[in-house]
């Protein structure tokens, strides 16, 4: 795939990429496989062409997430050469972590979104994200989530949860992207 050169204002954010989530009970091994590949070629493309990588983990006081666990690292295998490096503790990257800062200041007007988890951090800072003005490409095949169980009983398989996010992110607050969509900087599918 050629990847032709991009503008200044664009960053790739990983969020929350970090083998934090393999230590939580939800986690679950089977969905992994689907995710790696794409967010890996997203991360190499992005570097290739001249997209800033933006890694960003997500910290908590205690536990699994916590400085102290040793666990706030790349989700293996993946390899991440960032840019920069952001620590927070909302589900919004843009909250409390610096990362707003550093986009104006970097005259960033366009993200893509990727990385762990679709329905969580990466949907809620690509809504963020947007009400702040910028264009967002949301690379689903390039996040990862594990099935949920609702009050009904219903569990939710990690595809559903996907389909899900992609719905009511389309066209109001991102463009649904492809790896290949968003490092073209093509424009991507978008519901009606």
């Amino acid at each position: 795939m050629e990847i032709p050169e991009m503008s200044a204002d664009t960053a790739l954010l990983v969020i929350d990429a970090q083998e934090s989530f393999r230590h939580r009970p939800y986690f679950r091994e089977e969905g992994v496989a689907l995710y790696l590949d794409p967010q890996q070629a997203l991360i190499d493309g992005a570097k290739a062409a001249g997209i800033r990588v933006v890694q960003i983990f997500h910290v908590e006081e205690a536990g699994a997430f916590s400085e102290a666990s040793g666990l706030l690292r790349p989700f293996a295998p993946l390899r991440i050469e960032a840019d920069v490096v952001f620590r927070k503790r909302r589900h919004s990257a843009l909250v409390g972590s610096g990362l707003d800062v550093w986009l104006t200041e970097n005259g960033i007007r366009r993200i893509i979104v990727s990385g762990i988890r679709t329905e969580q951090c990466c949907e809620t800072t690509t809504r963020h994200a947007s009400d702040l003005g910028y264009e967002v490409d949301y690379v689903g095949e390039a996040t990862l989530t594990f099935p949920m169980t609702d009050v009904s009983g219903h569990e939710w398989t990690a595809a559903e949860i996907r389909a899900r996010t992609e719905l009511v992110l389309a066209g109001r607050f991102a463009r649904i992207a492809t790896v290949e969509d968003a490092l073209r900087g093509a424009p991507a599918k978008v519901a009606a």
